[in-house]
């Protein structure tokens, strides 16, 4: 179908191109000829794009709300019109990741976009002193910027320049070391003798984070139903509820019958552990000094070094422990409130609950 009038033209480029389909508008016409008044157009040209359908959309969008942006925009400039139509369609916890990928680029916001080069880029990575996966998060920014610069005409294609932001290589954390099956039959030999150790067993069994577990009210623990509710956490799937593994259910009614408190976990004194203002609180109170005199505080990693385990190291535990045993995987990232595509939002139906129990008592 022929368009209208002054709407605009999408037509197919030469060549094997990943973006082969142009759409263009006339911006203004020059004569060419001063004898015969032959006219020619000086086009706008509104982007490229994979399929005629996505161009012809484009087109669209563009003669119903058309934009014009300034050449000399820079990064931080082009930042925020990016990021005013992305956020609307990604979720919170996305855009608090790249926000913290955009504080990275500190040093090069007030450079206009047209001048970015490589070293530029290479600059904030090198300088930021972040490990890999930070890094990629902060390239996959970069690509979300040039791909929207380039859409705009803020600069040409060949100026796409993140391909070639050098990262480095993902390895292999360990930062976090996973429990032995033997340091954890000795955490099962004290446990009748130590509340505290029973709370190591509660976190190593419902693999949440220590920080989630200490934030538990008493009015969030359901016996009954044999669950418990994180209220709020990292990402949007932290907010779920967890099923209790039937090996430790007798410690969750021990710290249930407690005094009246009104958090599940406490010091010794009643009060809340402030384990995410403050992890020295719990970690030098009681988990080193539980864990030395149990003698398991200590273990050495893959390259020979002597390190300590940490109280994270029970959420890894946990995820080691149920990737052993080949348990389902979907169910393992909604008891512990991954964040990622495809989770949604923690509300169960009973048959659905039970069935992440069945999968959680397996281990």
């Amino acid at each position: 179908m022929k368009l209208p009038n002054s709407y605009g033209s999408v037509y197919k480029l030469p060549g094997t191109r990943r973006r082969p389909w142009a759409v263009r508008k006339t911006e203004s016409w020059y004569i060419i000829d001063e004898a015969t008044g032959k006219l020619g157009r000086k086009y706008k040209y509104i982007g490229y794009y994979a399929t005629k359908a996505e161009a012809l959309q484009a087109l669209a969008e563009y003669n119903a709300n058309p934009y014009d942006i300034p050449s000399d925009i820079t990064f931080a400039e082009v930042y925020d019109k990016w990021s005013e139509r992305k956020f609307e369609e990604i979720s919170r916890s996305n855009i608090n990741g790249y926000q913290a990928s955009y504080k990275l680029c500190n040093g090069i916001e007030s450079i206009r976009f047209v001048d970015i080069k490589l070293s530029h880029l290479q600059g904030a990575v090198d300088s930021s002193g972040k490990n890999y996966p930070t890094l990629k998060k902060l390239k996959i920014l970069f690509n979300q910027l040039f791909d929207y610069a380039v859409k705009n005409e803020i600069i040409g294609k060949d100026k796409h320049i993140v391909e070639y932001v050098d990262i480095g290589k993902a390895v292999k954390s360990d930062k976090h070391f996973r429990f032995t099956d033997s340091e954890i039959n000795t955490m099962w030999a004290w446990a009748e003798k130590n509340e505290y150790i029973q709370v190591i067993l509660m976190l190593i069994y419902s693999g949440v984070r220590p920080g989630e577990m200490f934030n538990v009210k008493k009015q969030s623990v359901n016996l009954e139903e044999k669950s418990f509710y994180i209220e709020k956490g990292k990402n949007d799937n932290a907010v779920r509820k967890v099923p209790i593994h039937d090996k430790v259910f007798p410690f969750f009614q021990h710290w249930m019958q407690k005094s009246d408190t009104e958090y599940l976990i406490t010091q010794l004194n009643g009060k809340k552990i402030l384990f995410d203002t403050n992890h020295g609180q719990y970690t030098e109170t009681y988990w080193k000094p539980l864990l030395t005199d149990m003698g398991i505080l200590q273990y050495r990693n893959a390259v020979n070094e002597i390190k300590d385990h940490t109280p994270n190291d029970t959420r890894h535990t946990f995820t080691t422990m149920w990737k052993e045993k080949q348990l389902d995987e979907a169910m393992r990232r909604k008891i512990q409130g991954h964040s990622g595509k495809g989770i949604g939002e923690m509300v169960y139906t009973h048959f659905e609950f039970e069935k992440l129990r069945t999968e959680l008592n397996k281990l």
